[in-house]
C-alpha cells in the first residue's frame, strides 16, 4: 500500500516537472517568434521597420538562447556564468524593445529565466531589469520616454517590479514546498527500503525462531518421555526385580515366594498400563480416576504394603482440582521420592505432606533413613543426584516451580517440590 502511494506521488511529481521543463524550454523561442512575426508585419500597417536589423537581432538572440539555455544544461548550476547569460539576454531584449515595443512579448521571458538561473537576491535584480525594459514597451517605445515622461516610466517600472517581485516571492515559497515534498518522498522511499529490509530480516529471524522452537519442543518432548518412562516403567521394573529377588531368597518358605510373585505380577500389570498411557500421552491412570490427594495416598499406601515401610500422607489447605500438568508433576515427584527411599534410605517411616496454598501447592516427602550428602559427586560427575532427582527437577522447573533437597548422613532426607497452583481448565 505504502509503495503504491509513493509510486503514484513520484509519478505525479515527475509528470509535473516534465511539463514545467518543456514549457520553460520552449517559452522564450515562442515569445521571440511571436514578437518577430508581429514586428515584420508592421509595414503592412504602414509602420516602417528596419528588417535587416530586426532579423539580425533575432538571430543573435536565438543563438544566445541556444548556446546557454538549450545546448549546455550542465552550465545551469553555475551562478556567475548564468548571471552573464542573463545580463546578455536582458541587453538583447532592451535593444529589441528599443527598435519596436512589440518585443515586450519576448521581454516577458526574462521573468522565468531570472527565477531559474539567478540565485538569492540576484533574482529580484533580474526582475527589476526586466520590468524596466518592459515598461518602455508598455509606454509605446523608446520615442515616448522623454524627459517629461521619465516619472511615468519610473512609476510603471516600480509597479511592474512590485507585481513581479510579489509573484516571485510566492513562486519561491511554492518551489521550496515542492523541494520539501520531493525530499519527503526520497526519505519515504528510503524508509520503505529500510522497512522492507527489516521485514525480510524479521522473516528470517522468525523462521529461525520457529526452527529453534521446534527443536526445543522436540527436546522437551524427549525429556518428558524420558521422565515418564523412568517414573513408570523403570520404577515398575525395579519393583518387580525387588519382589523376584525377595522370592528367590525365600524359596524355602512356602508362603513368602507366592506373596512376592503376586506383588511382582501386580507391578507388571501396572507398568504395562502406564506404558500404554505414556505412549498415548494421557494423564496417569490414578489421576484419571481420583483427585490428587487420593492418588498420592493410594501410591503411598501400596508402596508401604510392598516395601513394609510406614508411609503417611497429610493434606493441608483447600484441596482443589489443579491443572493436569501440576497434578502429574506432584504425583510423579511422590512416586520418584518413594522409589528413592526404597532403594537407598533404609528408612522405617516416611511422611508426605501435600499443602494447598493460595498461589502455590507444595509436596514434602521426609524419611528417617540413612540420608546422604547432596553435594557429593556421583560416578558420572554430577552433584545433583541421579536421573530420578534430575527428572524431578526438570518436571518442577518446567512449571516454573522449585525443588529443594535437604539431607545429611544419618539424619534422613527431605524433598520439597513447590509449583504454581494453576486451576484446572486454565489455558497454558
Amino acid at each position: 500500500m505504502a509503495n503504491s502511494i509513493e509510486a503514484e506521488l513520484r509519478e505525479e511529481f515527475d509528470r509535473w516537472e516534465r511539463g514545467e521543463a518543456a514549457v520553460f524550454q520552449v517559452l522564450p523561442y515562442f515569445l521571440l517568434a511571436v514578437s518577430t512575426l508581429v514586428t515584420l508585419l508592421q509595414p503592412t500597417w504602414g509602420v516602417p521597420v528596419h528588417v535587416p536589423t530586426i532579423v539580425g537581432l533575432t538571430v543573435a538572440t536565438t543563438l544566445w538562447l541556444l548556446w546557454f539555455h538549450t545546448l549546455h544544461p550542465e552550465w545551469h548550476d553555475n551562478g556567475p556564468l548564468m548571471g552573464v547569460y542573463y545580463a546578455g539576454l536582458t541587453a538583447l531584449a532592451a535593444v529589441l524593445v528599443w527598435n519596436t515595443p512589440w518585443f515586450a512579448f519576448f521581454a516577458f521571458a526574462g521573468y522565468p529565466q531570472a527565477f531559474v538561473y539567478l540565485k538569492g537576491r540576484w533574482r529580484y535584480v533580474g526582475v527589476a531589469a526586466t520590468a524596466m525594459v518592459s515598461a518602455v514597451a508598455y509606454m509605446g517605445g523608446v520615442d515616448t520616454v522623454t524627459v517629461d515622461a521619465t516619472l511615468e516610466w519610473l512609476a510603471i517600472s516600480l509597479v511592474s517590479v512590485l507585481i513581479a517581485g510579489t509573484l516571485f516571492y510566492f513562486a519561491e515559497l511554492t518551489d521550496q514546498r515542492n523541494h520539501r515534498q520531493k525530499r519527503a518522498l526520497v526519505e519515504l522511499h528510503e524508509a520503505n527500503v529500510k522497512l522492507e529490509a527489516a521485514l525480510e530480516e524479521n522473516a528470517g529471524l522468525h523462521a529461525q525462531l520457529l526452527a529453534q522452537a521446534r527443536e526445543a519442543g522436540m527436546l522437551d518432548e524427549r525429556q518428558r518421555m524420558a521422565r515418564e518412562i523412568h517414573d513408570t516403567l523403570a520404577q515398575g521394573l525395579a519393583g518387580i526385580l525387588a519382589q523376584l529377588q525377595a522370592a528367590e531368597q525365600g524359596l524355602n518358605e512356602a508362603p513368602t515366594p507366592r506373596r512376592h510373585v503376586t506383588n511382582a505380577m501386580d507391578l507388571a500389570r501396572e507398568s504395562l498400563t502406564e506404558a500404554r498411557r505414556t505412549v498415548h500421552a494421557v494423564e496417569p491412570a490414578m489421576l484419571a480416576e481420583a483427585r490428587l490427594p487420593d492418588a498420592i495416598g493410594d501410591v503411598a499406601k501400596r508402596w508401604a504394603e510392598v516395601n513394609h515401610i510406614d508411609a503417611v500422607l497429610t493434606t493441608t489447605g483447600d484441596a482443589r482440582p489443579l491443572h493436569a500438568d501440576v497434578e502429574v508433576t506432584l504425583l510423579r515427584t511422590a512416586q520418584e521420592a518413594l522409589t528413592n527411599v526404597a532403594k537407598h534410605a533404609r528408612a522405617n517411616r516416611v511422611g508426605l505432606t501435600l499443602s494447598y496454598m493460595a498461589d502455590v501447592v507444595t509436596l514434602d516427602v521426609r524419611d528417617d533413613g540413612v540420608g546422604f550428602e547432596p553435594n557429593t559427586k556421583r560416578v558420572n560427575g554430577a552433584t545433583n543426584g541421579g536421573f530420578g532427582l534430575a527428572g524431578m527437577r526438570q518436571r518442577v522447573r518446567r512449571l516454573a516451580g522449585r525443588l529443594v533437597i535437604e539431607s545429611e548422613p544419618g539424619a534422613g532426607t527431605a524433598i520439597s517440590a513447590t509449583v504454581p497452583a494453576i486451576p484446572a481448565g486454565e489455558v497454558d
